[in-house]
């Protein structure tokens, strides 16, 4: 038993440091952030001109309470294209995780609630980046921003 102890143990001194937390927190903020832009070119014709069919998708199968849905297509849209942005550069890091999270948090609740699966691998790295930030490898980091 100790000799299994032993080997598991070495096997996890090896992967946390072959596989550091920069490099975590790097292929978090790249994954999500990957997720998130290409659902928010979706919604644009160019470089950021919301279509009819996002506004379409917004008043027809998404029907958000409390807001109007050329508002809310809108404002996905440029989300969907900003905080993905910061994510990548590493730049505002907790800030803009905690923006996808609400975003994630409104489609769970009010669009598609049995889509939770989806929703928590959403959450997930957010959740790691809200709590640990960029990381090294980040524009926070050179800026010294926690």
């Amino acid at each position: 038993m100790t000799s299994i102890r032993t080997l598991m143990g070495r096997l996890a001194d090896g992967l946390e440091t072959w596989i550091g937390m920069d490099l975590v927190l790097a292929a978090s903020r790249a994954g999500i952030a990957a997720v998130f832009f290409h659902s928010g070119r979706t919604k644009v014709d160019g470089f950021l001109s919301v279509t009819d069919g996002a506004v379409a998708l917004f008043r027809d199968e998404y029907r958000l309470p409390l807001v109007d849905p050329a508002v809310a297509a809108h404002a996905a849209a440029y989300a969907e294209h900003l905080f993905p942005v910061l994510l990548a550069l590493g730049l505002g890091t907790r800030v803009a995780a905690l923006a996808l999270l609400g975003m994630t948090l409104v489609i769970e609740v009010f669009v598609y609630p049995d889509a939770w699966p989806t929703h928590l691998s959403w959450a997930a790295p957010l959740l790691l980046l809200a709590a640990r930030g960029a990381g090294a490898w980040s524009v926070d980091s050179v800026l010294k921003l926690r």
